[in-house]
């Protein structure tokens, strides 16, 4: 390789670094849209989180065909990246498979693991797209996994296969490591294929395979904002950073709880207004509306989702008709949230578009169908809770609108003046243990 092909490398890797960077710096701008919340407590439990489920795949092989062949392509996708190291050492200094400097050994048992994994990843992801476009899970097909979404599924098992292919021609055709029996397991049974080229057509058919790897890698680095599959990112973060508390258990509101506390306490000053700033501070707005209401986490979530619809296929609303896919709410929280950077992008500021992530993008009627069960935080793969931002959403709606059912409303007018949901006098509260 001449200079000119070294700074040829060197161009294309900084502008495939570089936008990539630039597109990180977006997302954390975009996240850090978000009201704070604290999620730095039991840090233990937090690393336990982050490799049992991010690291370790737990929750993905309780389906297990499709745990492991996820497990597969993501041992697959880790461990071969190690081999674009050699590729920026050797696109960079004009060096030809400089790890081998390492020891034929080490460097053979290298090369026929990545080889061994590319022929797994490649066999793995023909199946999803069996599973995908052939057996069509259903899941898979729900009305919002229409045009780009149903697509970038598609665009990723393209993007491995014509990845995972490249590298085992690139070691097929490239002569010397070929002759020098370097840990070619797989890719020496495609050397038959090449037999009839000569020296100089190999040569070249091995540097195009070496340049569109790279190059296709850079590209799939820089899809993956605009992708499902950024939770190859994001799914450590969003562990960690996961709620610890028993599922069922509500945050409650801080401002309404003080609320509560000084009705109850007769020598509290009704007219004694809170500190600007204190945690005592009514806010400006209960509930949420749009995507600046909710916490950070809940913006990481939306980015997070993985679009594998395990949540709604588990969603007992879902299953019995109703408009609701947890899913679906993810993925219109992080349309909402990519519309508003967008904005802040244009005008250097939010300016007021019109539009927020409640009826415009999320219906009260999807808000209304949860049942609250939990099946979608359980079943997610990547402890991603779309009830939370439902929850959320329903607050605003009861609180700021008074825009509850009409069954909601009367629930909460028998417990306001009876103390129990159902329309009974106190008195007759416990007549039901004669009975």
């Amino acid at each position: 390789m001449n200079y000119i092909d070294n700074i040829a490398f060197a161009i294309l890797l900084i502008i495939g670094v570089g936008f990539f960077a630039k597109n990180v710096k977006k997302l954390i701008r975009n996240i850090k849209l978000g009201k704070q919340v604290n999620r730095i407590d039991n840090s233990a439990d937090r690393w336990k989180n982050m490799a049992m489920i991010a690291l370790g795949q737990s929750k993905m092989v309780k389906r297990p065909i499709a745990g492991i062949l996820h497990i597969v392509v993501y041992v697959g996708f880790i461990i071969i990246n190690i081999e674009v190291i050699e590729i920026i050492i050797d696109g960079l200094f004009g060096t030809h498979r400089v790890l081998r400097s390492m020891g034929t050994n080490f460097y053979s048992f290298l090369i026929a693991s990545f080889e061994i994994l590319a022929l797994l990843v490649l066999i793995s992801v023909v199946v999803f797209w069996i599973r995908r476009m052939v057996l069509k899970i259903p899941r898979f097909w729900n009305k919002e996994m229409k045009g780009f979404p149903k697509n970038d599924a598609l665009y990723i098992l393209y993007f491995e296969m014509v990845l995972m292919s490249l590298f085992l021609i690139m070691n097929a055709t490239d002569v010397p490591f070929q002759q020098a029996d370097a840990g070619n397991p797989i890719s020496q049974f495609l050397v038959p294929f090449f037999e009839n080229f000569n020296a100089g057509t190999l040569f070249y058919i091995e540097r195009t395979a070496w340049w569109l790897h790279i190059a296709g890698i850079l590209v799939f680095l820089n899809y993956l904002y605009y992708s499902k599959h950024l939770h190859i990112l994001l799914a450590f973060p969003n562990t960690y950073f996961a709620n610890l508390n028993p599922k069922g258990q509500l945050n409650n509101l801080e401002a309404v709880t003080n609320e509560v506390k000084m009705m109850l306490d007769p020598n509290a000053d009704p007219f004694a207004a809170a500190p600007q700033g204190s945690e005592d501070e009514i806010p400006e707005k209960f509930g949420a509306s749009d995507v600046a209401d909710l916490n950070w986490v809940q913006l990481m979530n939306a980015y997070t989702c993985t679009e594998c619809g395990r949540c709604t296929s588990a969603c007992p609303a879902n299953i019995t008709g109703k408009e609701l896919s947890p899913r679906a709410i993810m993925m219109k929280t992080r349309d909402r949230l990519e519309e508003v950077g967008k904005n802040i992008t244009k005008n250097g500021e939010f300016k007021d578009d019109g539009k927020q992530l409640l009826n415009d993008f999320i219906s009260p009627e999807e808000v209304w169908a949860c049942t609250s069960c939990n099946a979608c935080v359980e079943e997610c793969p990547v402890n991603i809770d779309p009830l939370s931002i439902i929850i959320d959403l329903r607050r605003y709606l009861v609180m700021e609108k008074s825009a509850a059912s009409q069954e909601l409303n009367m629930m909460m007018t028998n417990i306001e003046n009876n103390g129990a949901p159902w329309q009974y006098n106190q008195m007759d509260r416990l007549n039901w243990k004669d009975e």
